[in-house]
């Protein structure tokens, strides 16, 4: 279970950043060669370079080399076992919030019947 926590710590991690996040959702349309993930950002080859180690090294994405040409494949697998694990823990908090829900009702079904008994009774 700790590599499990481990793995989905980096990639939540890796996720956290707003252009990680672009850079996977353009490889999920397909291979893209680094040059052409950098293209749209207003930054350098090199800091564009630093974000995709952070994906490799959280192993949403692959690199492979093509001649000279470095092209990059999404992973889905990071995701998909993160989404489970979500999954998984939905039930548990739908009963944790349908039990705040309830007593926070309760509190309030309290507080209106002590306002009541308090009303003097108009005659």
């Amino acid at each position: 279970m700790i590599q499990t926590e481990t793995a989905f710590d980096a990639t939540l991690a890796a996720l956290a950043d707003p252009t990680r996040r672009a850079i996977v959702q353009r490889l999920g349309g397909g291979d893209l060669r680094v040059t052409e993930i950098a293209k749209p950002y207003a930054m350098s080859l090199n800091a564009v370079s630093k974000h995709i180690r952070v994906l490799e090294n959280a192993r949403l994405i692959h690199r492979r080399r093509v001649g000279r040409e470095h092209i990059l494949s999404l992973d889905p697998r990071p995701l998909e076992a993160l989404g489970s694990w979500i999954a998984d823990q939905k039930p548990v908090w739908a009963a944790r919030l349908q039990a705040l829900d309830a007593l926070l009702q309760a509190e309030d079904r309290a507080e209106d019947a002590a306002k009541t008994e308090e009303q003097p009774h108009a005659r």
